[in-house]
């Protein structure tokens, strides 16, 4: 029988607490220890437009101090007061590339691919990661049938090609908006460039478009039909002259694939007469930019943007200035 004194009770009341103390101490000191990831979960997402399911499959980011000339009709100060009405650090830009993967049920088509395995090496994972995120997505490059580019720019097509050259997706047709692929390919065009950029984007369409191994998959397709079933090819020229955007079609259900028509919404979707300096016709490309949002507005469509944060799906509400991106709440299913 145990017979409990005051002696008992008060050296196992402080037995008690140094247990207690350590046990806290322990498990502080356990959690303290753990090192942090040190990087980003992969990025994808997944929504449906009537069967078709759709997967946003990000690219990365390009982020850089905002140069002289950004935009060439806003000084920086404006582009700054915009970032900050934006909760977006004054002084620099970022800007993500998010492609997507239409699963009809009968094809698996890419929309634009990014800028390559050879940028995910030189910028160490940032940007060019397209291939490692269809990995995470459970997605097989291989599996890809169908390419469907918008345009001609270097975060569109780079992709096609991985680091060594070779195709980066080896059994999936190339389709190409046919007035791009025509003012690219042209020689007096490219002795008329007017800029440094555009001449430079000549020389890396002749190396990707042109590769032996990517030309043997390629085929134009003309704005106003359909590139593949259930897909409209749009002409939103400006940004590029053969520049062309995609509706997505299943059902009733409707998405507008919008390529390059904006940028960052931030800052050319609220102030959608602001010019980039990469618009190769920044008039022409403000007058497509004003029509397409009138339309996405007006019929409250979804806008998939390759420039819009991820995961880069919206609706669009015009403003009195210009237009205000609303961004589809995460869904947890499909």
């Amino acid at each position: 029988m145990t017979i409990l004194t005051r002696r008992t009770l008060l050296a196992g009341a402080a037995a008690a607490g140094a247990s207690t103390s350590f046990g806290w101490w322990s498990s502080q000191s356990a959690r303290a220890a753990t090192p942090p990831a040190g990087k980003q979960a992969a990025s994808f997402y997944r929504y449906k437009v009537g069967t078709v399911e759709i997967t946003v499959v990000s690219d990365g980011v390009n982020r850089f101090p905002i140069p002289d000339g950004f935009v060439l009709n806003a000084t920086k100060e404006e582009i700054n007061a915009a970032l900050e009405v934006a909760f977006m650090e004054k002084g620099f830009f970022t800007g993500p590339y998010n492609p997507i993967v239409l699963n009809t049920g009968s094809q698996l088509v890419l929309v634009d691919m990014g800028t390559g395995e050879a940028t995910y090496n030189a910028s160490k994972g940032v940007s060019g990661q397209l291939l490692t995120n269809l990995a995470a997505a459970g997605i097989d490059r291989n599996a890809i049938d169908t390419i469907i580019i918008s345009h001609y720019h270097g975060d569109h097509i780079n992709g096609l090609l991985k680091a060594d050259n070779s195709l980066a997706f080896p059994n999936a047709e190339v389709l190409v908006p046919a007035p791009e692929h025509k003012y690219w390919t042209d020689a007096g065009e490219e002795s008329r460039s007017s800029t440094q950029r555009i001449a430079d984007n000549f020389k890396n369409v002749r190396r990707v478009i042109g590769n032996p191994e990517v030309a043997k998959h390629l085929r134009t397709y003309e704005w106003d039909k359909e590139v593949i079933p259930g897909v409209l090819a749009v002409g939103t020229p400006g940004h590029t002259p053969g520049h062309t955007s995609h509706i997505v079609t299943s059902g009733a259900s409707k998405v507008y694939v919008q390529a390059d028509v904006t940028h960052a919404p931030f800052l050319f979707a609220r102030h959608p007469g602001w010019h980039a300096f990469y618009d190769h016709e920044p008039v022409q490309a403000e007058a497509t930019r004003r029509k397409v949002y009138d339309m996405l507005s007006a019929e409250k469509m979804m806008v998939q943007g390759f420039h819009y944060p991820f995961p880069s799906v919206a609706h669009v509400e015009k403003t009195a200035t210009g237009y205000l991106e609303i961004p589809m709440p995460w869904n947890p299913v499909l």
